[in-house]
């Protein structure tokens, strides 16, 4: 793909989720996501319905006339990305792959945090760390994120979400949003995630594709591990074989499931042919409220 090529696709995807972060979730990801804690602002004179908690003595002592402290609160936020980038993202039976929506969600997020003055990271990973990204601001710093969403080439095939949040939790210091975008095809990262849990606000976005879950029944197929690149021959049309596979891929999805909801964190379910802009309405809403 040459540059002019590239820089299409990137100006395609800035287009439709800039206006989705513009339009629908500028408002609702600033009261799903309210800051750190207050500061204080000034001190002023006081008036009728003032909080007298807030009375400032020694200003009120000096004047002879009530003043009170006024806070605002510390809206700067961290936003990192932890995206998956390992093999088994690029799976879809529609006309999108996984890895495709993990890219426009990943703007989507992006451009509502900067529309809000917050800075933004990722993390790319596959069984290691392929890339990170120091915290930034600006449109130039999203429009980068993205194109390395979309173009990185992992060095690696497979995944270890574990070894993710580990090195999250080493680089990071800050308190932090922290959204994992993945499909969750692997489990061990128990630990990791409790001690991120404790830090920051951490949203697990499960991605995944409709064949996924349940195999079709069409026979004799050839099949290979993406992440392997291990093939073999399967009858699809047998219920041994199914039920292995159905039960592989629910074992990944309790796991998942489980572990979010023991901690506390939320989830976001999103199936590749479905509208996402809708789950993360629905997400946004229910944080704020």
């Amino acid at each position: 793909m040459d540059a002019s090529e590239i820089i299409k696709r990137i100006r395609k995807i800035e287009i439709k989720t800039r206006g989705l972060s513009k339009n629908i979730f500028s408002g609702e990801y600033h009261s799903a996501f309210k800051g750190m804690g207050m500061s204080f602002a000034e001190v002023r004179a006081y008036k009728y319905g003032d909080e007298v908690k807030n009375i400032d003595w020694n200003v009120t002592a000096r004047t002879n006339e009530p003043h009170i402290k006024v806070f605002e609160e510390e809206r700067e936020l961290t936003v990192m990305l932890l995206i998956d980038i390992s093999k088994s993202t690029y799976f879809g039976t529609k006309s999108k792959l996984k890895s495709d929506i993990a890219a426009e969600i990943s703007a989507v997020l992006a451009f509502s945090a900067i529309t809000n003055n917050d800075k933004v990271g990722a993390i790319l990973f596959s069984d290691k760390i392929e890339k990170f990204i120091t915290p930034r601001k600006g449109k130039k710093h999203i429009l980068r994120i993205i194109r390395e969403i979309i173009y990185f080439e992992p060095q690696s095939k497979g995944t270890n979400i574990s070894q993710a949040i580990k090195y999250l939790n080493n680089v990071n210091k800050k308190r932090s949003i922290v959204f994992i975008l993945s499909d969750f095809l692997t489990t061990g990262y128990e630990t990791p995630l409790r001690i991120a849990g404790k830090k920051h606000d951490v949203i697990g976005i499960h991605i995944f594709d409709q064949a996924e879950y349940k195999l079709p029944s069409i026979g004799l197929i050839k099949v290979m591990d993406s992440e392997s690149e291990n093939t073999m021959i399967i009858d699809t049309s047998s219920q041994n074989i199914k039920q292995k596979y159905e039960k592989w891929y629910a074992e990944n999805f309790k796991y998942f499931k489980n572990n979010f909801n023991k901690l506390g964190l939320d989830t976001i379910d999103i199936r590749v042919k479905d509208d996402y802009s809708l789950a993360l309405h629905k997400f946004f809403k229910r944080r704020a409220t």
